[in-house]
């Protein structure tokens, strides 16, 4: 159940995904931590976020849509608080890391330097405050230029995560690798929209809000496959993923590990019955290495 990604070796490829878990200790009463390949800590910021205006959060068929707004305590709390929590379990710990312009990301990156993290997870569907609003992962150059940037600052392995809010996700993939990124993860929620017809009005306050669960995995699973093909970095699959046979998919695909997301939120033992159901379908399936299906469809 081993896999490696980028010389960090992860127990198994389940991770959780960002936004979806806190950083650990609101699951930790259902999860045993232990046995996750990655904690994927909530997106966290130079400076504390207090997030979008309620109601941030509207369910959807087969999934959900959130305008949270990255709300975050700020890498001073995170740094005192979160970290040496985490590290009393046998995981990797990956810090999402959000940011309005390239400066933030780059001092919650170099802050994080000296600490006992395994990974950074940069979440480039922030808004570029600069560039008038447009976020970082959906012009080519921008990803390019802040993953050169971020790289110059981080100590640990850096893992560029995608917005599927693209033409073409391939384009994106290769200018992350252009600059430098040592993993990719996607893909990130869809922008969508629902309107309360009774109230007649917008059923978040934010108006849009990012798409996920279910109903997003078949467009998740198509980018994944996009992408092994695209660049040669590993890949952390994730969309919709909600059981085994969900995670299965992804890594056939081509990813080399998955983060489990909405399901926690109806489901907060999701993670470890996937990691279960992964190692039982080695087992009937008779494959000693989970790293022979990685990519296996071609």
């Amino acid at each position: 159940m081993n896999v490696n990604l980028a010389g960090v070796e992860l127990k198994n490829p389940v991770m959780t995904a960002s936004g979806t878990f806190g950083s650990g200790t609101e699951y930790s009463e259902f999860v045993d931590l232990n046995k996750l390949g990655a904690v994927v800590t909530k997106g966290v910021a130079n400076v504390p976020w207090p997030g979008n205006p309620t109601p941030r959060v509207t369910e959807t068929a087969s999934g959900m849509l959130n305008a949270i707004g990255l709300q975050n305590p700020g890498i001073d709390v995170f740094c005192e608080r979160d970290i040496p929590f985490l590290r009393k379990y046998d995981t990797k710990i990956i810090v999402n890391v959000c940011g309005k312009s390239t400066k933030d990301y780059c001092q919650v990156v170099e802050r994080l330097g000296n600490e006992p993290v395994d990974m950074l997870e940069i979440n480039v569907s922030c808004p570029n405050v600069k560039e008038g609003g447009i976020a970082f992962g959906q012009n080519p150059k921008a990803l390019e230029d802040i993953t050169k940037e971020v790289k110059k600052y981080a100590k640990q392995p850096v893992i560029m995560k995608l917005s599927p809010n693209v033409t073409d996700i391939t384009e994106m993939a290769k200018a992350a690798e252009a600059g430098g990124a040592d993993v990719l993860s996607l893909i990130n929620t869809l922008t969508g929209m629902k309107i309360d017809i009774n109230r007649r009005t917008f059923a978040l306050a934010n108006k849009t809000g990012g798409m996920s669960g279910p109903a997003v995995k078949p467009v998740a699973v198509r980018m994944v496959y996009q992408v092994a093909n695209a660049v040669s970095l590993p890949i952390i699959g994730m969309g919709g993923i909600a059981t085994a046979e969900d995670a299965l998919e992804f890594i056939m695909a081509g990813a080399t590990a998955v983060s489990v997301g909405t399901a926690n939120f109806f489901n907060p033992y999701a993670t470890e019955e996937i990691v279960k159901g992964i190692q039982e379908f080695l087992e009937r399936q008779n494959v000693a290495d989970i790293n022979e299906l990685i990519g296996v469809v071609k």
